[in-house]
């Protein structure tokens, strides 16, 4: 484990893929993520949503990112499925919701991006809203929101007290868990990011930063954060 380079996580996804003459189920991950985290001045380390991750087998990382992706499944917290969920990915929720406890249990910086914002909120005891409108104008489409950061958080030390972000998702936070702190908000009132009170740095945010490469105000957060604890 180097100190400069802190060892990040970042959650993987199964999905049918091809690539040379193969058409087969692969664990993949947007690309943007590893720059992101590489350009922060971490090394990123793929987490496949297979095997059995807990504190013992994630301690040789310095860091964890819960990538987005796929709804979470609502029996996750105790609700029936609305008709414009997506279909389950149980395999993927199961894994998430570990590494998010072991990150947890080791005191490991987290962020939380889009779907790992709720992974968070879920896992920890909260609820989702399984569909609202305006933040997801088209596949493959970004909407860019200004949020409104609350002061005194961590989130406000890195971005400040407004900034434009890209969001692209169908659900948001409903209730939130215990010990989750709302600390941005959309104009319409979506929570955009949350942190957990007490944590070094447990931060869960609903926009997309991987998507922008000149802005690696997060993950440089995150990989700061995780090179003291490598240290």
């Amino acid at each position: 484990m180097s100190a400069s380079k802190p060892l990040i996580g970042i959650s993987t996804y199964l999905e049918r893929t091809r690539f040379g003459h193969w058409d087969v189920e692969a664990a993949v991950l947007y690309r943007g993520y590893l720059d992101c985290v590489v350009q922060a001045g971490g090394n990123p380390v793929m987490l496949p949503p297979v095997g059995a991750w807990n504190a013992e087998t994630i301690a040789f990382l310095d860091g964890l990112v819960i990538a987005g992706g796929a709804d979470v499944d609502p029996a996750a917290y105790g609700a029936e499925k609305h008709e414009k969920t997506g279909e389950p990915h149980p395999t993927r929720d199961e894994a998430e919701f570990a590494l998010v406890e072991a990150a947890l249990k080791l005191d490991l910086p987290v962020l939380g991006v889009c779907r790992g914002m709720q992974v968070l909120n879920v896992a920890l005891g909260g609820t989702l809203h399984q569909h609202i409108e305006g933040h997801n104008p088209a596949p493959a489409v970004f909407e860019h929101t200004e949020i409104a950061v609350a002061e005194g958080s961590a989130l406000h030390r890195v971005l400040g007290d407004r900034t434009t972000v890209q969001c692209h998702h169908h659900q948001s936070l409903d209730r939130i868990a215990d010990g989750l702190r709302v600390t941005a908000q959309a104009p319409d009132g979506t929570v955009e990011a949350v942190e957990l009170e007490g944590a070094r740095f447990v931060v869960g945010v609903q926009s997309h930063p991987e998507q922008d490469i000149e802005d690696l105000r997060l993950f440089e957060a995150l990989v700061d954060v995780a090179r003291s604890r490598a240290l």
